[in-house]
């Protein structure tokens, strides 16, 4: 179960979706969210600016003193958008005891933002963290940051938070550790799921992949209403075939492994992972 939630509080429009989101995988649980907020190290960035050669004091004071007001006006922002979402909520704050119901936290620490998201999710049951946007090198990071250095599940929330994670839950299987991962760290949202369906894409030329039989047999002990779906490529990509089969079945949750490599950005993120997040609407729960 997902007892202890983690949830990157940013003060920025798009929180408001992660926070909902995370809402839906605590709630049949009676969670603890954990909000963290990371403020700019502005001494850090002073001891750049002055190796870097910019200007004189006066420049760098006033550097410093803008730094340090957008800090302050981003860290309101996202108390105010934690207490907000809380009252609508109905979650009581602080840090009551464990199984007194859902419950919340708001935390403040100092530095970069991938950095203590690793440090602080390597203790939670579930990270949960919005997409990266086109040009925003920090939510990147801070992805990379959920997925590799945590070890711990990630779930990734779209734009829009949806009605519920326990609809029709899409499993985009691989025989691989890192799906097989993905699907253990699932299994307390696969357990209360309508359906699950397990998706995989084969060749042409290749006969039935029967690992996803196997998986179909151990995942009908949690859930019977559990299903395989195979599909052929048709001389299109397979992340293509798994978005459009996704799109169809109108997926609440997608289910799959995060993949390293030599180049982690360019494969993890820029491949079939980012096709998959940016493709399709719906939250994307990961491990790797």
């Amino acid at each position: 179960m997902y007892r202890y939630l983690l949830v990157p509080a940013t003060g920025a429009a798009v929180d408001e979706a992660v926070f909902e989101t995370a809402l839906l995988a605590a709630r049949p649980f009676a969670s603890h969210l954990e909000f963290l907020h990371v403020r700019v190290d502005v001494t850090e960035i002073v001891i750049s600016m002055s190796t870097g050669g910019l200007g004189g004091g006066g420049a760098v004071q006033g550097v410093v003193d803008k730094l340090e007001a957008e800090s302050k006006q981003l860290e309101a922002r996202a108390w105010q958008g934690v207490e907000t979402f809380c009252e609508r909520n109905a979650i009581p704050r602080g840090t009551p005891r464990p199984g007194e119901g859902l419950s919340a936290e708001f935390t403040v620490e100092t530095g970069s933002d991938a950095q203590w998201i690793a440090e602080y999710g390597r203790f939670a049951d579930l990270v949960v963290v919005g997409r990266a946007q086109p040009g925003h090198e920090m939510a990147m990071e801070v992805l990379e940051a959920a997925l590799m250095d945590t070890g711990r599940p990630l779930l990734v929330a779209p734009p829009v938070a949806p009605k519920t994670l326990l609809g029709t839950v899409v499993i985009a299987w691989k025989d691989t550790p890192e799906a097989a991962r993905a699907v253990a760290a699932a299994a307390p949202l696969l357990e209360r799921a309508e359906q699950v369906v397990i998706v995989t894409v084969v060749e042409e030329d290749e006969a039935r992949e029967h690992t996803s039989d196997r998986l179909l047999r151990s995942l009908r002990w949690h859930n019977p209403n559990t299903c395989v779906r195979q599909l052929g490529r048709e001389r299109r990509k397979p992340v293509d075939v798994m978005l459009q089969e996704a799109k169809r079945l109108q997926a609440s949750l997608v289910v799959m492994g995060g993949y390293s490599h030599s180049r982690l950005r360019e494969v993890v993120f820029g491949g079939f992972t980012n096709r998959i997040l940016s493709g399709v609407d719906v939250p994307v729960l990961m491990a790797h």
